[in-house]
């Protein structure tokens, strides 16, 4: 692998374990010209697809925007960054499972709502909040009504 710093192609790994229930690798590198450090990772990828958007149009799927949504949401919540990955590893093996080469963001959307809602209901409803295009405060109201338990007397 070339150095992303001076692009010499002599690199070495320094340290390498599994990641994300092992279903990752991640490799520290050093450049043994320039000594520039750095951190790759290497995963299995079934397919390449592509997202269809609500507006119509599409885009490739980009693991680390659909990662940067996830921690958009969890912000400033006590869950750690591997289970972060382990959510993100999980809703893309939902994705090729499918074997499908397009997917709508709306199905994205819900597979990721899905999955927090079991971790972290603060993060469930803030990404649901965009997911959703809440308008006002009722719009909050009402889906967090939905949420709590009935009381039966």
């Amino acid at each position: 692998m070339r150095c992303p710093y001076c692009n010499n192609p002599n690199t070495q790994v320094t340290d390498s374990r599994p990641v994300e229930n092992e279903s990752a690798t991640r490799r520290r590198r050093l450049c043994k010209t320039c000594g520039g450090k750095w951190t790759t990772y290497e995963r299995v990828q079934f397919q390449d697809f592509s997202v269809k958007k609500r507006s119509g149009g599409y885009q490739d799927f980009e693991r680390s925007k659909l990662r940067r949504s996830i921690t958009l949401a969890l912000r400033k919540r006590p869950l750690e960054r591997d289970k972060i990955d382990q959510l993100v590893t999980g809703v893309i093996r939902q994705l090729e499972q499918r074997g499908e080469r397009e997917i709508s963001s709306d199905l994205i959307g819900k597979y990721v709502m899905d999955s927090l809602a079991t971790i972290d209901k603060v993060a469930y409803i803030r990404f649901a909040s965009v997911y959703m295009d809440f308008q006002n405060t009722t719009d909050f109201e009402s889906f967090i009504a939905k949420l709590q338990p009935t009381k039966e007397y």
